[in-house]
This record gives C-alpha cells, sequence and structure tokens, in this order.
C-alpha cells in the first residue's frame, strides 16, 4: 500500500464536487492519487483539484479498484446503487446523500462532535448530514455537552443551492422579472403573475418572496427536510428520545443556510456562558453584537468554513432555554467540507494499518 491513501471524488463535475476539490487543495495533503469520477457524459473532461489538471473518469467498478476511500456527492439512487460497489472493491465510502443516512449499521458523522464513530462502520459506509443540520448541530452539540439538551424548536431559512445550480438560476430569473417594478408584492398575486411559470424546482416564486416548503411531502403533514433535521439531530448526538419540531423555509438567498433554534436544556443557562462554550466551540465562530449591526448573516458566512452564531439570549419564559441564530455556507461545510473531514479521519486510519 502507498504511503498516502487513494482518493475517489464521485461526482466531481457537480456544485459540491467542485468545491470539494477547492477544498482539497487547500487543506493538509493526506492523499496520494486523487481520481475525479462522474458520469460517463462527462467523462474525460478535464478537472483540477490540487493545482493539477485530471481527467473525469466514468462510474464504473473498475474506477474503485486501489481506491481507498471514496466520497459520493450524486442523487441518491446512483449512490444506492454504486456505493456497495465501491465497498465490494476495497473502499470505504462517503455517503452525502439520503441512501444511508436513516440506517442503524451506517454512521452519521460530524467530526467536531462524534468522530470516534467513524470506525463503527460495518458496511463500509459513513454518511454525512443533510446540510441543514450540519449548520446548525456544530452550535447545538457543545451546548449539549454543557448542558444537557433535551428539546429543540427550528426554523431554517434555506438556500436555493440547496436544489443543485437550476435553484440558483431559477432565483436569478425570477429577480430579472421583478425588477424595475417598486409596485410588486403590494398586491395580492402580482409577483406570481410577474413570474408566471417560471417555478423551476420550487412550488412557488421566490423572487420577493419566502416559501414556508422545502423538501418533499411525508406523513402528518410534515416535509422530509424537517423530520430529516429531527431524525439527524437524534442520531448525531445519540439522542434517540430528543424533542425535535421543526419548520422549513425557503428563502431567495443563493448559498447559506440559516437556522432559528430554541434549545430546552435539562439545567438553567445564561446568555454569558453560553457565549463562552460556543466561542471555545470548533468549528463556530460568535457573531453577536447586534446593537453594532453584527449577527450571522448568509451575506457573511458564505464561501467561509465555520458556523456562524449570534442573537444569543435565554428565553423570556424559561431559564432552561436558549434563542438563538446560525448560518453557514450549505455547499461547505454543510456538505464539502464534513465529508472531506470525515475522509481525511478515514485516511488516518488507513495509513496506520
Amino acid at each position: 500500500m502507498a504511503s498516502q491513501p487513494t482518493l475517489a471524488v464521485v461526482g466531481a463535475t457537480g456544485a459540491v464536487g467542485t468545491i470539494l476539490c477547492e477544498l482539497l487543495t487547500g487543506r493538509r495533503n493526506v492523499w496520494g492519487e486523487i481520481r475525479l469520477v462522474a458520469s460517463a457524459r462527462s467523462a474525460g473532461q478535464p478537472g483540477f483539484c490540487r493545482g493539477e489538471e485530471l481527467t473525469v473518469q466514468a462510474l464504473t467498478p473498475e474506477v474503485f479498484d486501489g481506491v481507498d476511500v471514496a466520497i459520493f456527492d450524486v442523487p441518491d439512487a446512483v449512490s444506492a446503487e454504486w456505493a456497495p460497489t465501491a465497498v465490494d472493491r476495497g473502499a470505504i465510502v462517503v455517503d452525502n446523500t439520503a441512501a444511508f443516512r436513516t440506517e442503524r449499521d451506517v454512521p452519521l458523522v460530524v467530526p467536531e462532535i462524534n468522530p470516534e464513530q467513524v470506525r463503527n462502520r460495518p458496511r463500509g459506509i459513513v454518511a454525512n448530514a443533510t446540510c441543514t443540520t450540519l449548520a446548525m448541530i456544530v452550535a447545538v452539540a457543545p451546548l449539549h455537552r454543557e448542558y444537557g439538551l433535551r428539546e429543540l424548536v427550528l426554523s431554517s431559512y434555506q438556500a436555493v443551492s440547496d436544489v443543485g445550480q437550476a435553484g440558483v438560476d431559477t432565483l436569478h430569473r425570477q429577480l430579472v422579472k421583478v425588477v424595475g417594478d417598486r409596485g410588486l408584492g403590494s398586491r395580492p398575486g402580482d409577483v406570481r403573475q410577474a413570474v408566471g411559470d417560471d417555478l423551476g424546482p420550487f412550488p412557488a416564486p421566490l423572487a420577493l418572496n419566502v416559501v414556508p416548503w422545502a423538501g418533499v411531502p411525508g406523513e402528518g403533514g410534515w416535509s422530509s427536510e424537517e423530520v430529516t433535521l429531527r431524525n439527524d439531530s437524534r442520531k448525531i448526538l445519540d439522542l434517540p428520545d430528543l424533542k425535535v419540531t421543526a419548520t422549513c423555509v425557503r428563502v431567495p438567498v443563493v448559498t447559506g443556510h440559516s437556522v432559528a433554534v430554541h434549545a430546552v436544556f435539562g439545567t438553567e443557562v445564561d446568555a454569558e456562558g453560553a457565549s463562552e462554550v460556543l466561542r471555545n466551540a470548533p468549528g463556530v465562530i460568535l457573531v453577536d453584537e447586534p446593537a453594532a449591526g453584527e449577527f450571522p448573516m448568509p451575506i457573511d458566512a458564505v464561501g467561509t468554513d465555520p458556523s456562524w452564531v449570534g442573537r444569543l439570549r435565554r428565553a423570556l419564559d424559561d431559564p432552561r432555554a436558549l434563542d438563538f441564530f446560525v448560518t453557514g455556507d450549505n455547499l461547505r461545510k454543510g456538505a464539502a467540507l464534513n465529508a472531506a473531514q470525515i475522509a481525511e479521519l478515514l485516511a488516518s486510519e488507513v495509513t496506520q494499518r
């Protein structure tokens, strides 16, 4: 075995795959060979990683021969089909899809919180949490360790890049259609009329609007994104009975998911003590001077790695509860960075064998 392990990036030409290659260029070099893998229609195209031009390879069983770790950022169905193939060929899979996230024998890992779980992978697969969870959970976890979490009430404000380039393109087209008419938004249905049927992947216009829905319909009126926030939080924190309720909202932001958090703990909390916990927490930056106009916002967090946290205050009617706002780049920590961090943990394990 080579002194440095081999990495495959599956879905290398997508939005997250491209950012992953950018991240690998700037991070500590723990990899020997890196293979960029995508669908057959992208095979042969040039790709760039660590300052090198590489040729994108087609997704075939043979592409995983000699691969130690494979990061998957592809549609769920593709991962469900091909991740077991990669494992059979000897790779450990880091899966950034929903294909295996809820499986009991697949760990859901956030390296700042539960890095030890990478070794608990009987199927050879480690899952990456959803991007909304990742923006929020790195701030919640250190508070849980200090105060003992009992309940979460969450409201998310999710960017359009969450659904890919189609979401970004749709928002920009809609903004072009509404720009210049300063009366829009003041009459019933006027924004709908201006946008027309150009809704893209969304159920309603996003320009000059917010849409209280993200995901696909589930039981009881809950969306898949809302249920995932609950399930991911429980699994990552190892709190199977944690009470979680969420409302997911799509907002006209290109990149950067935000979450308003109401967290109830087992003991009394105060804002000053919680601020100190967050100030020392890995992967968190505290931005909390509202009087000076300093609070976490997507326009500041975009392109950065940490979760930005602020508006921290003890609840008005419960001394055991905190309210705060958190935002983070959904394509970086929300997807590419967390996958890279997991892969680096695995690289260290492979090298020590």
